[in-house]
């Protein structure tokens, strides 16, 4: 799941550089750079919150969450700051988990020894 982040993150992308460039000609056009903005408020809350549907289902739920959030971060600086506390707190949560998850069949293999 870290190398999906990855590669979302790049910031030589295509996907990136191709938004900095949209973002330097919006920059020229107030009214449109208006819409802009709600335009990627709109798509990357909508991703986000889709994303955060699925995380239950298999599939790629956090990875739409965090693409969702990086959208956002485009444009606003909080969703930049929170999208990075959320990977903080993702990788803490998978520690434990694959940690409680060790312990567990730790004591599962000492038991059947027995």
């Amino acid at each position: 799941m870290r190398t999906d982040l990855a590669v979302t993150e790049k910031p030589a992308g295509p996907v990136r550089s191709g938004l900095r460039r949209a973002r330097r000609w919006l920059s020229r056009h107030p009214r449109l750079e208006r819409g802009y903005r709600i335009g990627i408020a709109v798509i990357g809350t909508l991703l986000a919150l889709g994303g955060l549907v699925l995380v239950p289902l298999p599939g790629p739920g956090w990875l739409i969450v965090f693409a969702g959030l990086a959208l956002l971060g485009t444009e606003f600086v909080w969703a930049h700051r929170f999208s990075g506390w959320l990977k903080r707190q993702l990788a803490r949560f998978w520690a434990w988990w694959n940690a409680r998850r060790d312990a567990r069949r730790a004591g599962r293999a000492s038991t059947a020894v027995r």
